[in-house]
């Protein structure tokens, strides 16, 4: 894609908070979020988030904005909080526009926003209402906060369900309560946008690691019904399966390598994961791809997976990689 280079060096959204920070707390959440964004800046980062910090973890941008839905004083195994709904949700205004407003009056970068995709919010959030029901009423929210965003001044915005790629393997995996078609049934209309200015990109994140196998059939019907932009898909060791994602993947869409883990400490070693992209390049042109990191930082406030100085150095390294690959061309 033409604008591909404005978007190079790319990360999921959710940084490493600051110690201490009180989200309830508007000046200190404020002056957080401005030592965030000079911290992207100096990173050399193409996009720049809030960092996740006005939020629990990192549904709360839905969750947290609309009513029907109620958190509970229960934690699910990964530690998010388990939220239920007792109405269909419905929200009364802007989620994050305005936020999205203050990220592009301090700084030029592009700003981005992360979202959770309406299946992912109707397999985690429990309720006695059908699964689908649900699933399509979080659409309608977000496909609403889109329009609000672009017109905010969002640049990208990237939808996750990080349970979708397990789903592309040749077991009938479920999506939580959703089947599979019904996953992709759901959030198919989030994304659409009558019109789109220039420059604006979609992307949806469909988790950090692939099935042991990948069913080439699935893995189309999944790129075919969801009318996004940009594919985040892991690259971490270029395995046959990561491969396969990539080789069913249309000519017509970008995609974002997740290229470091963002779950362990280690730094990768430059030369390999050079040898993972090339591999992956004999597969999709490179010039309509992007980098990342593997995923969130800290999807979840109190639960970084990294310590802030791992954290930058997964950064660095990302956009070192993209100037090695890319040159000085965005």
């Amino acid at each position: 894609m033409a604008d591909t280079f404005n978007y190079r060096i790319d990360h999921h959204g959710s940084l490493v908070r600051p110690p201490g920070l009180d989200r309830t707390d508007a000046a200190a959440l404020d002056a957080a979020i401005e030592e965030t964004v000079a911290y992207q800046r100096k990173l050399r980062s193409t996009v720049v988030t809030d960092g996740g910090h006005p939020y629990e973890d990192h549904r709360g941008v839905v969750l947290e904005g609309v009513s029907g839905v109620r958190r509970t004083d229960a934690k699910d195994a990964d530690g998010l909080a388990v939220w239920a709904a007792d109405a269909l949700p419905k929200a009364d205004g802007p989620l994050a526009a305005d936020r999205v407003r203050r990220l592009a009056e301090l700084t030029l970068i592009a700003p981005k926003v992360t979202l959770p995709a309406p299946s992912y919010l109707a397999a985690t959030v429990q309720s006695d209402l059908p699964a689908r029901e649900l699933g399509e009423a979080f659409a309608g929210i977000i496909q609403d906060e889109i329009v609000r965003l672009v017109d905010a001044g969002a640049r990208l915005i990237q939808l996750d369900n990080p349970l979708l790629l397990a789903a592309t393997g040749p077991d009938r995996t479920p999506v939580g309560a959703l089947s599979y078609a019904d996953a992709l049934a759901v959030d198919a209309p989030a994304v659409r946008l009558d019109t789109r200015p220039e420059g604006v990109r979609i992307g949806y994140f469909p988790g950090a690691a692939p099935p042991a196998e990948v069913d080439r059939a699935k893995a189309e019907r999944l790129y075919g019904r969801i009318p996004v932009d940009r594919w985040v898909l892991p690259l971490l060791s270029a395995s046959p399966a990561e491969l396969d994602l990539v080789r069913a993947l249309p000519e017509d869409r970008d995609v974002c390598f997740g290229v470091v883990d963002a779950a362990r400490a280690d730094l990768e070693d430059i030369d390999t994961v050079l040898d993972r992209l090339d591999t992956a390049g004999e597969l999709k042109d490179l010039e309509d791809a992007a980098i990342a990191p593997s995923r969130g930082f800290a999807d979840i406030a109190d639960r970084p997976l990294l310590t802030a100085d791992a954290e930058r150095r997964k950064l660095v390294l990302v956009e070192t990689l993209a100037r090695y690959i890319w040159g000085n061309e965005f």
